[in-house]
């Protein structure tokens, strides 16, 4: 448009007014397309950021809750090894007095 106004057959002021006038539009197209396109960046950037968290806040959920699930797992296994420990033990003090007794009668 600016270069249709340079071969117009108007008077120079004239002319410079239209380029001015166009200028100014031209400048407030742009701007608005500056304003909507960063409008458009940071609500993109929000979601973005968003759903980074909720994914985020989801893994350390499910890392959580498997933490606990081998916790109980490990605390289940050492009830299980302090009882057979404790029957062991229970075992060799028997077959102690047991041999003790066999000893004494002998």
């Amino acid at each position: 448009a600016g270069i249709g106004i340079l071969y117009a057959p108007d008077k120079g002021v004239k002319t410079r007014d239209k380029i001015g006038k166009e200028s100014k539009k031209a400048k407030k197209r742009l701007q608005k397309q500056m304003d909507t396109t960063t409008s458009n960046l940071s609500e993109k950037a929000q979601k973005a950021r968003h759903s980074f968290e909720q994914k985020l806040e989801s893994t350390l959920s499910s890392a959580s809750h498997k933490a606990d699930d081998i916790l109980l797992a490990m605390e289940d296994k050492l009830e299980s090894l302090r009882k057979q420990n404790a029957k062991l033990q229970k075992d060799v003090k028997e077959e102690q007095v047991k041999t003790t007794t066999k000893k004494a009668t002998v």
